[in-house]
């Protein structure tokens, strides 16, 4: 099914009164979008005619499909020396609540969760003093644990440090991690591609070049990744239009990434910017919509459920995005700052969230082939709602 739309003299004329004009042409005509066309999307105020554009795209592309996938995360340590002001996460060793998962627990903690995962999801803090061989043993344990489960590990950020670790060349590091049992990486890291804001909020962090350079090598080497935007902190509208630029052009080049996915940064416990509020629903809705519709060469724009609340992952579902993300458990990072969206949800608590949107569930892995096909309820009926439906 692909949405019907107004007839394109009607969208035109609704875009000139919104500072869109000349947009809903190229989006029907299937033309790529400037930067000036990026900045005009953030500007609007008309957030139903960019969603609408943005829904037109994702139908056209995936028709009512909505995808999940069944994982679980382990972040398998909070010691970071990054010091990133955004974080609510990193710790020094010595700090209360500070943890560094051994091998063995990393095992034990793959191993009991939800049986029917296909992924394990394994990203944390950065910490040199960790060997070379920790990264590699923390792959076999999970491997070990579930020989057939989808191993994505490792942002950008910690590839960085492992390969410095490692003292080698980075074609050489990747190798040994993927014998070690690596599979594919999830590509975060980037947060915005300002220089800017890169030297106010995280300046100990790798530069927009470096990322870029590890993805082009990583994406060479033949793993797949996603890649996202941490939106909401002291970044401009243009630098957000920048950094979807650089991803797009980058995708040009590799054709590495799968997933985009916009992450709206949640202030509560952050030091120093607390202060910032966070982003409404109108912006995260808008932030899925501007992706959908600018990374053109991108399949996927992701709903990360964890950080947008149920609702507004719920809408989005009509606003460019296919995906979901998955049942999720064990994850902190968005927790210990403030998401006060569930831990994990069920397939049937997904499922429902996916029907309300009247879009069919699909079960992915997470190179997205598709699993298993949902097209009828399920004759038990929906599970019950959520505890928590934090908007």
């Amino acid at each position: 099914m692909v949405v019907d739309l107004l007839p394109l003299q009607t969208l035109e004329e609704r875009a000139r009164l919104t500072g869109l004009q000349g947009i809903p042409s190229k989006v029907l005509a299937g033309e790529r979008l400037t930067s000036e066309d990026g900045l005009a999307l953030y500007r609007s105020d008309d957030l139903s005619l960019i969603g609408l554009l943005a829904n037109r795209v994702r139908e056209e592309k995936h028709g009512r499909v909505c995808f999940y996938n069944v994982n679980i995360h382990v972040n398998y340590t909070n010691w970071c020396n990054k010091f990133c002001d955004f974080c609510a996460f990193q710790r020094r060793p010595k700090e209360e609540d500070a943890y560094c998962m051994t091998p063995d627990q990393v095992y034990e903690a793959v191993r009991n969760a939800n049986p029917e995962a296909t992924e394990v999801h394994m990203v944390a803090g950065v910490w040199p003093a960790l060997p070379y061989e920790y990264y590699k043993d923390i792959l076999k344990a999970a491997k070990a644990a579930r020989p057939d489960i989808h191993v994505k590990a490792f942002t950008m950020v910690e590839i960085d440090q492992i390969e410095k670790t490692a003292g080698k060349p980075l074609v050489e590091v990747l190798e040994e991690l993927r014998e070690a049992g690596l599979d594919s990486m999830p590509g975060g890291g980037a947060e915005v591609f300002s220089e800017r804001v890169r030297q106010e909020l995280y300046p100990k962090k790798m530069s927009a070049e470096r990322w870029q350079e590890l993805a082009r090598e990583i994406h060479r080497a033949g793993f797949r990744t996603n890649c996202t935007m941490l939106y909401g902190m002291t970044e401009t509208l243009q630098e957000r239009v920048d950094h979807l630029d650089q991803l797009r052009r980058l995708q040009d080049q590799t054709q590495g990434f799968q997933t985009y996915i916009p992450l709206a940064f949640h202030p509560a416990n952050t030091p120093g910017l607390q202060h910032l509020p966070f982003p409404d629903p109108t912006e995260r809705l808008r932030s899925i919509a501007i992706g959908r519709l600018y990374l053109d060469n991108i399949d996927h724009i992701k709903a990360y459920w964890v950080m947008l609340g149920l609702p507004v992952a719920q809408m989005a579902l009509t606003m460019g995005a296919d995906d979901l993300d998955g049942t999720v458990s064990q994850e902190k990072i968005y927790h210990d700052a403030g998401a006060d969206t569930p831990q994990s949800l069920d397939r049937r608590q997904l499922h429902r969230l996916i029907r309300e949107a009247d879009r069919e569930p699909v079960e992915r892995n997470t190179l997205y082939q598709a699993l298993r096909h949902f097209p009828e309820e399920e004759p038990d009926g929906p599970s019950r709602r959520p505890t928590s439906l934090a908007v």
